[in-house]
């Protein structure tokens, strides 16, 4: 299993269009993906349970990821939340 703290530097924080998006990459991965905020843990494949979290800009999520492709997952992802 890996994790990494990640800071959302997308302008609109993760809202409906970019949490499709996040939603479209993290399917890509066979690994089993979470993403973690204020104790709530979430699954990063799924649409409903993304848009629950609301995360703005700047603020800081973790993402968990279990698999044989979990490094690259984590990696693709932090790409994408990195992207300003």
């Amino acid at each position: 299993m890996t994790k990494k703290t990640i800071k959302i530097e997308l302008a609109s924080g993760l809202e409906a269009r970019p949490v499709a998006m996040l939603v479209q990459i993290a399917s890509q991965f066979e690994s089993s993906i979470y993403v973690e905020n204020d104790g709530a843990r979430f699954n990063a494949k799924s649409i409903m349970g993304m848009m629950t979290l609301g995360l703005d800009s700047g603020e800081e999520i973790t993402i968990s990821a279990d698999g044989k492709d979990e490094e690259m997952a984590i990696s693709e992802i932090e790409k994408y939340l990195s992207t300003k």
